[in-house]
């Protein structure tokens, strides 16, 4: 897993609308970079989450902030998922799990009493350079952005 002071890890992936990201394209715009990753879209919590950034993201802008989200869901599912909540930040399609894996968001985790592998949900907050500065491994779906603005 990623620690404080690292750089951001090397990725290249589609995003909802199936245009290519890599990672240097959030970096060099004088703001910050949350890459939130959430394991499913349109599940409760994923929703929660993503519109607590949507709700807040005029003081995440003008924080200086740039958001983006991350899942293994595919970009097909991102529009809709994007389109239907009104998500004003771009969703990143990582359908091979190498950016989660590079992040340190994919693990081993409990799920209805079973031990899976899957996405584990956390946020990372990069500056302006790439270099990691704050890691949220609990996060509070409902109050994500809060959690950011207020850390």
């Amino acid at each position: 897993m990623l620690k404080i002071g690292d750089k951001m890890p090397s990725f290249e992936v589609q995003d909802q609308d199936g245009n290519i990201v890599k990672s240097e394209d959030l970096l060099g715009n004088g703001k910050k970079t949350i890459v939130y990753f959430y394991p499913k879209d349109n599940t409760s919590g994923c929703t929660a989450e993503a519109c607590s950034f949507r709700d807040n993201y005029a003081a995440l802008t003008a924080a200086g902030y740039n958001v983006v989200g991350v899942s293994k869901d595919s970009a097909k599912s991102h529009s809709g998922f994007r389109a239907k909540y009104e998500l004003p930040f771009k969703l990143l399609a990582d359908t091979s799990t190498q950016m989660l894996q590079a992040f340190g968001a994919w693990g081993e985790k409990k799920m209805y009493g079973k031990t899976v592998l899957g996405t584990l949900r956390r946020t990372f907050i990069f500056d302006a350079n790439g270099t990691l500065e704050r890691i949220i491994e609990k996060v509070d779906t409902k109050n994500a952005a809060t959690q950011i603005l207020e850390g």
